[in-house]
């Protein structure tokens, strides 16, 4: 209010005062804490792919002793997915309601992050405005310093990014109908990712944050699961840090599969290294700079398969990228083989891979980095 009241003896002239002291303060707020988020993970399963979707099996899949680990592993928040299918109905969306709040008890922010599953997105538009319109009500009585709605997951809209940022925008205005005071997530389209990101319009709206999926280079980080026809054994050799481009390429050789040779062949002459992986990281940085905006890298990993040594260097190359540029970031994830790989539905105390945690500069239950 002091700022706002600061704006209107500057502007001068009677007219102008009254519009910026009566409009200024129907502008939506800025988080409390705008530096909150920090180092995320996403809990992909829960509302998303669960054994069943019986209220009583979603309230055990995560046990609250397992929320204290994550944030005495240092985690600060929960970017939590969940299938409007799923999670459709009164007792479904309690549950979720009451998963939020067990978070938040634990000291977390969640990301409220819907994953349909079924949708056809470009099709049916008016089902994520209709889910929006629903929902945030629902998230009204959460603390909204700690409640963030994403919009949607790794929208696609190929060749379409203004029918996105139009869509976007509408359902964002929907949000705020009911959420006046959150921090919204927005991102581009073309699954969410930097390159897209990079051509999105921002929002005039001050209080909310750019997310964007980082897996560069996928035939390492996910061994190439865009192509079901190749020989993951081989992929999974593939090194990170491949600076050695000779020893790259002779990974080809141990394998009979020429498509998988090829593969390997191309990644190898990018030569991945610390300073190609922290480029484009760079590059969205500097869009948000630009724009005067935040970013979250809301999704990134490498699978459980990949040699240990690549696959600890990068998390650890592309989690100190992340930080070095202000970048919050959420492993993907707690739940699935690309973070710390817990089997689902989990323990009641699951054991958090201490190489993971360290990649991750975070702690291991004996507290050990």
């Amino acid at each position: 209010m002091v700022a706002i009241l600061r704006e209107c003896r500057r502007a001068g002239g009677l007219l102008l005062w009254l519009l910026i002291c009566i409009v200024a303060p129907l502008a939506p707020a800025q988080s409390a804490d705008p530096e909150a988020l920090g180092r995320g993970i996403n809990i992909t399963a829960w509302f998303r792919f669960p054994a069943s979707r019986d209220p009583a099996a979603l309230a055990a899949y995560l046990s609250d002793q397992a929320l204290a680990d994550l944030r005495s592993a240092g985690f600060d928040f929960i970017r939590l997915a969940f299938d409007p299918d799923v999670t459709a109905g009164p007792a479904a969306e309690a549950e979720m309601i009451t998963a939020i709040r067990r978070i938040h008890r634990q000291g977390m922010k969640v990301i409220v992050s819907p994953h349909p599953v079924q949708w056809r997105l470009e099709e049916q538009p008016h089902r994520l405005r209709a889910l929006w319109r629903h929902l945030a009500p629902l998230l009204r009585p959460l603390d909204p310093t700690r409640t963030l709605p994403e919009v949607v997951n790794e929208p696609v809209y190929p060749n379409d990014a203004a029918g996105w940022a139009a869509l976007q925008h509408a359902v964002l205005v929907d949000i705020r109908a009911a959420l006046p005071d959150v921090t919204v997530v927005l991102t581009g389209n073309d699954w969410g990712s930097a390159d897209a990101l990079q051509r999105l319009p921002p929002e005039p709206d001050p209080n909310v944050i750019y997310s964007f999926h980082f897996y560069e280079p996928p035939d390492l980080t996910a061994l190439a699961a865009y192509r079901s026809d190749l020989d993951r054994a081989a992929l999974a050799r593939l090194p990170f840090p491949a600076n050695d481009r000779a020893a790259c390429l002779a990974i080809g050789q141990t394998t009979d599969h020429a498509a998988t040779r090829e593969v390997i062949r191309y990644d190898c002459s990018l030569g991945w290294n610390e300073a190609t992986l922290r480029r484009p990281i760079g590059e969205v940085a500097a869009w948000a700079r630009a724009h005067g905006v935040r970013l979250l890298a809301g999704e990134f990993g490498a699978s459980a398969a990949l040699n240990p040594a690549a696959r600890m260097a990068w998390l650890r190359t592309a989690r100190t990228a992340f930080e070095a540029q202000g970048i919050a970031w959420a492993l993907w994830g707690y739940d699935d083989i690309m973070g710390l790989a817990v089997p689902r539905p989990p323990p009641l105390r699951p054991e958090l891979d201490p190489a993971v945690l360290a990649a991750l500069g975070l702690r291991a239950r004996d507290g050990i980095r």
